[in-house]
C-alpha cells in the first residue's frame, strides 16, 4: 500500500513552488529557524533516524529545505501543514548516500534525474573513482575516451585552479534530482602531470600532481580516489600515491581506493592501501571490498581480520561494498595493464607480435596483475555493451555479442577466448563493457555485518526507457536488495544498521555534517519505503528494471518521487569536502 498524501489548502505564495514541492513554500530557502506552517508532515511512520538507534513511531516535519521537527507519532498532528503524508506501515529514513557513484555523464550532459538511483532512495551521489572531469589540461583531454570512458566526447574547460569547482557547478547548471559531490581521481591527477606514460614520476611531475590535488581539494573534493587495476592509474607507485594523498591531507581528505588487487594479492593490497594512507597522513576507505575468484574466497575472513587488527592498532581504515557476487568494468580490463601504456592499446593489439605476447601472458596467469578473465573463466564473463561504431567510423558489428558470455563469443568466432576478447576490443575501439562473476554469496553476508562497512553502487544512474545495451543490476537495485533480501528476508543485518550504513556512516566518513540523519536543522533528504515490499527487480539477464517499495523521496525538501513515480523535480545541490575554499 502506498503512502497517502493529503494536501491542504495553501495559505501562502508562491503557488508555483507548490507544484514542485507537492506543498507550499520556497524550496531554495533554508527556513528551518523560521516558525509558521510546515510544508510537509510525514506522519505515523516507523522512523529510522540513520544513527543506528532503534526505530520509533514518529512524525517528521519539513519546512523549506530543512527538517523542521522530528517528534513521537502524533506530535505534529496539530501543526498547520500544506501537505501530509500518511506513512502508517512504512519506514521513514534519511536519504541514502552512494559513496561510489559513476554518474558523471548523466549529471553533466544527461537529463539529471538518475531514475535508477532515485527509485532506490539515493539522494546524494559521490563520484570520483580513479577519474574525474577536473582538474583538466591537454593531457587529460587527450585521454578522454579510451582512458576515461565516462568522459567520452567531453570538451569543457575545467582547467586551472578553479577547474574542479567549475565542473561541479556545470553539473549543477545542468540540473540534478539528487545531490552530488566527488573525490578527485588519482588517475586524472597522474595523467594531468605525465600523460599515459608508465614509470616513475619526476620531482617536477610530482609537484604538478600535488598542485592539481590541492586545487581539487579547494574546489570541494572529499579526498583522493584510486583505481589501481586500470592503466594508466596503476602505473603509480605506492610512494607516488603517498605524495598525492599527502597533498590532500591538510584539507581533511580521505584516501579511497579500488585496490591493486582484490584476488590473488588481495591481502597485500590492503597492506598497500594502509601504507599509502600512512604515508599521506589520511584515513583509508576501501571501495567494494571483495575476495575475487574461487581460489581467493577464503581470504574474505582474513581481510576482515586484517582491517580489524589495523583499527585496533589505531589506524583508521574502513570499507564499503555492493551486495552482488559479480563486478562490472570495461572488457579491456581482461588484458595486462602494460598493453595500454602511452594509450597504445589498439596499436599493440594490431601488431601481431605484441598481440601474441598479450595473448600468452593472459593464459600464463601470473600474479603480477589482476587476471580477471582467468579468475572468472570465459563462462563467467558477460558482455554488457559494445560500441555500434568502430574506430574507423564504420559499423562495428559487435552489438550482436551483447548479452553473450565470452565463451559463447569465442565459439561463434572459432577462436580461443583471449583472441575473441581481443577481436571485440578492436572492433569497438576499446568501448565494450562486461560483468565478471567472481565473488561468494556467503562473503557478501559476512561483510555486510561488519560495523565499518558502508554501501555504494559502483554504478551510474539509468532510465530504463531510454537506455540501450545491458548494465549491472546494481545500477537499479543495490539499496532495495539490501533492505529486502538481507534485512527482511534473511535477517543478515538489522534495519537500523542497514540504514546507518547507507546514510550517517557515509556522511560521517566524508565530513558531511548536515545530511545523513533525521534531525531538526538537517537538510530534508528523506525516504519513505514499505519494508514489506521493498525489493530489487533488476537481474543480470534483464537489468533495466526499477526497484519497488521506495515510495516517497525528498531532496532538500522537494519531492522527487511521489508514489514511486518521478515528479520531474531537480533540486539537487553540490556537496563538498571540508577543505572547500570558495573562489575569491
Amino acid at each position: 500500500m502506498r503512502a497517502k498524501i493529503r494536501p491542504r489548502a495553501c495559505s501562502y505564495a508562491p503557488f508555483v513552488a507548490a507544484l514542485v514541492l507537492g506543498a507550499c513554500g520556497d524550496a531554495g530557502s533554508p527556513s528551518s529557524a523560521v516558525g509558521g506552517a510546515m510544508d510537509v508532515v510525514i506522519e505515523g511512520g516507523r522512523v529510522v533516524d540513520g544513527t543506528g538507534a532503534a526505530w520509533f513511531y514518529g512524525d517528521v516535519g519539513i519546512r523549506g529545505d530543512r527538517i523542521a521537527a522530528v517528534t513521537p507519532a502524533g506530535g505534529l498532528a496539530s501543526e498547520d501543514a500544506a501537505a501530509r503524508i500518511d506513512a502508517t506501515g512504512k519506514v521513514v529514513s534519511p536519504g541514502f548516500i552512494d559513496i561510489q557513484s559513476h554518474a558523471r555523464g548523466p549529471l553533466l550532459n544527461g537529463d539529471g534525474r538518475l531514475l535508477g538511483k532515485i527509485t532506490q532512495g539515493i539522494t546524494t551521489e559521490i563520484m570520483g573513482e580513479g577519474w574525474t572531469n577536473a582538474p583538466a589540461n591537454a593531457n587529460t583531454d587527450a585521454g578522454a575516451g579510451l582512458v576515461d570512458p565516462e568522459a567520452q566526447g567531453e570538451r569543457h574547460d575545467f582547467s586551472g585552479p578553479g577547474g574542479f569547482d567549475a565542473w561541479l557547478n556545470a553539473m549543477l547548471a545542468n540540473g540534478a534530482s539528487p545531490n552530488f559531490g566527488s573525490f578527485v581521481g588519482a588517475t586524472t591527477i597522474r595523467v594531468y602531470a605525465m600523460g599515459e606514460a608508465a614509470g616513475a614520476a619526476s620531482e617536477a611531475q610530482l609537484d604538478s600532481m600535488r598542485k592539481a590535488t590541492r586545487w581539487a581539494m579547494e574546489g570541494g573534493a572529499f579526498g583522493v580516489a584510486t583505481a589501481l587495476i586500470y592503466p594508466p592509474g596503476n602505473f603509480a607507485s605506492t610512494e607516488e600515491l603517498g605524495e598525492v594523498v599527502a597533498a590532500s591531507a591538510p584539507y581533511g581528505g580521505v584516501y579511497i581506493t579500488h585496490m591493486r588487487s582484490e584476488a590473488d594479492r588481495f591481502l597485500e593490497a590492503i597492506d598497500e592501501a594502509i601504507e599509502i594512507g600512512e604515508l599521506g597522513g589520511a584515513p583509508v576507505e576501501i571501495y567494494h571490498l571483495k575476495a575475487a575468484g574461487v581460489r581467493n574466497h577464503h581470504k574474505s575472513a582474513l581481510a576482515i581480520a586484517k582491517i580489524d587488527s589495523a583499527r585496533a592498532a589505531g589506524f583508521d581504515v574502513q570499507a564499503n561494498m555492493y551486495p552482488y557476487t559479480a563486478g562490472g568494468t570495461g572488457l579491456s580490463a581482461l588484458l595486462p595493464p602494460w598493453a595500454s601504456e602511452d594509450g597504445a592499446l589498439l596499436d599493440n593489439l594490431r601488431d601481431p607480435g605484441t598481440r601474441q605476447r598479450i595473448h600468452d601472458e593472459v593464459l600464463a596467469d601470473t600474479a603480477d596483475w589482476e587476471n580477471l578473465g582467468v579468475l572468472s573463466t570465459p563462462e563467467g564473463v558477460l558482455i554488457t555493451s559494445a560500441a555500434e561504431v568502430g574506430p574507423d567510423g564504420e559499423p562495428s558489428g559487435a552489438g550482436r555479442f551483447v548479452g553473450m558470455r565470452v565463451a559463447e563469443v569465442a565459439a561463434e568466432m572459432g577462436l580461443d577466448w583471449v583472441d575473441a576478447v581481443i577481436e571485440v576490443i578492436l572492433m569497438t575501439g576499446g568501448q565494450a563493457g562486461m560483468i565478471v562473476f567472481m565473488m561468494d554469496e556467503a562473503n557478501v553476508a559476512l561483510q555486510l555485518q561488519q560495523p565499518w562497512i558502508k554501501i555504494g553502487t559502483d554504478a551510474s544512474g539509468f532510465d530504463p526507457d531510454s537506455v540501450t545495451g545491458m548494465a549491472h543490476p546494481r545500477s537499479y537495485g543495490t539499496y532495495p536488495r539490501i533492505l529486502g533480501k538481507y534485512v527482511r528476508d534473511e535477517g543478515v543485518i538489522t534495519l537500523e544498521d542497514a540504514v546507518r550504513k547507507m546514510t550517517s556512516a557515509v556522511a560521517t566518513r566524508l565530513s558531511i555534517d548536515d545530511r545523513g540523519v533525521l534531525r531538526p536543522g538537517m537538510y530534508a533528504d528523506i525516504v519513505v519505503f514499505d519494508p514489506a515490499t521493498v525489493a530489487d527487480r533488476a537481474t543480470f539477464e534483464d537489468p533495466h528494471q526499477l526497484s519497488v517499495g521506495i515510495e516517497e523521496v525528498f531532496v532538500n525538501g522537494v519531492q522527487v518521487l511521489r508514489g514511486g513515480e518521478h515528479t520531474g523535480a531537480k533540486p539537487g545541490r553540490i556537496v563538498r569536502g571540508p577543505g572547500y575554499r570558495p573562489a575569491g
